[in-house]
């Protein structure tokens, strides 16, 4: 394998049965072949119902495939581990906990001693603008401000992988606009080598603005169609989005996804 390889899936395929009598089956994803490399951002598109999120829980080893693997570091994927850290399409916080005690759970669950983890998560609130919010609780937060504490949550766990499951589909555009700018931003000033970031998302333009190369699939059941490199300058801010490379990419990678949902309809 290839040293600059992190993330290696060879021919995964993923059936789910919906009966329970066991005839009727799904097939989600059907021999999916990608490699993502060490310190890159890479994005996954797809029309509704390709197997994108499925593809990201078996690689974060939360569900099984039914055939091929995916091996990270050379390693066979078999189930959770501290080198992944996941962030779902919701925030997912303990309503019960503040701000600070949803961003130190993990570390807490780590061994981390007291002062370690004191340290890490008042960087992370920092780094979010969540400091001055630390002993909030999620219901006192706006729904962009819960993202925020996720994404700090997720960061301040250190792990060399980071798979996103469309973070920020449920705020605004605008709030969605800045914490894209955010999620660059603490990936880009965290400690050593830049994370791993396999990053699913339906927002062609949210793909774009993100990722170094974004990866298409097909309609159900799920392959990768094509990986397309976004040679955009980093740091990205608003005015990437207005730069003529960028709305290209984006009309051209509309037309390539709008011929697969047409096969659905």
């Amino acid at each position: 394998m290839n040293v600059a390889c992190k993330i290696q899936a060879v021919g995964v395929r993923k059936e789910y049965e919906v009966s329970r009598k066991g005839g009727d089956r799904i097939l989600a994803l059907d021999g999916v072949d990608l490699e993502v490399h060490a310190g890159e951002f890479l994005a996954i598109l797809g029309p509704s119902g390709c197997g994108k999120s499925t593809f990201l829980n078996i690689a974060a080893g939360l569900e099984r495939s039914s055939a091929g693997e995916i091996r990270i570091d050379g390693q066979h994927v078999e189930g959770p581990g501290p080198d992944r850290a996941m962030c779902f399409q919701d925030h997912v916080l303990f309503p019960w906990k503040t701000v600070w005690e949803n961003v130190e759970f993990g570390l807490r669950v780590r061994g981390l001693g007291r002062k370690e983890r004191a340290a890490i998560v008042a960087h992370y609130l920092g780094l979010v603008g969540l400091s001055k919010f630390a002993n909030q609780y999620p219901h006192e937060l706006s729904g962009g401000m819960r993202q925020r504490c996720a994404l700090a949550r997720t960061f301040a766990l250190d792990a060399a992988t980071l798979l996103m499951d469309e973070p920020f589909a449920s705020v605004d555009a605008q709030t969605r606009n800045i914490l894209q700018e955010e999620i660059l931003r603490i990936w880009d000033q965290g400690a050593g080598p830049r994370k791993t970031v396999v990053y699913v998302t339906h927002s062609i333009e949210e793909a774009v603005f993100l990722a170094d190369r974004v990866a298409v699939m097909t309609a159900r059941p799920g392959r990768v169609l094509g990986v397309f490199d976004v040679p955009l300058y980093r740091p990205r801010n608003d005015e990437t989005r207005s730069d003529s490379f960028f709305r290209d990419l984006v009309v051209h990678l509309w037309k390539v996804i709008r011929d697969q949902v047409e096969r659905i309809s």
